[in-house]
């Protein structure tokens, strides 16, 4: 089980609650990574970052729960992917491993 719902409130088991600073980040242009998020001097900076680069048939939360799906894929990247605060559209935090 994934997780549950009672009384409207989700819960999820503690290994997959989020931790830690890494995010999925959608930006501007419809670009979409995650990474280590550090927000500094007006910069968005995401370390260990990957490229959420495709799905198809499971929607973006069906990625969030399971970045591993066949249906998803994402690419790692070798770099530090570094960009303007402002280019952050929203951001959701996810486990410390996640797409890795």
């Amino acid at each position: 089980m994934k997780e549950i719902t009672i009384d409207g409130v989700v819960y999820v088991p503690k290994s997959e609650t989020p931790t830690g600073d890494r995010a999925v980040v959608v930006v501007d242009r419809g670009w979409i990574f995650a990474g280590d998020v550090e927000r500094k001097g007006g910069r968005l900076r995401l370390s260990r970052a990957v490229w959420l680069f495709r799905w198809e048939g499971i929607g973006f939360d069906g990625v969030l729960m399971d970045p591993k799906s066949s249906k998803v894929t994402i690419k790692k990247l070798d770099h530090v992917v570094d960009m303007p605060v402002d280019a952050e559209v929203f951001c959701v935090p996810v486990g410390k491993d996640w797409g890795l």
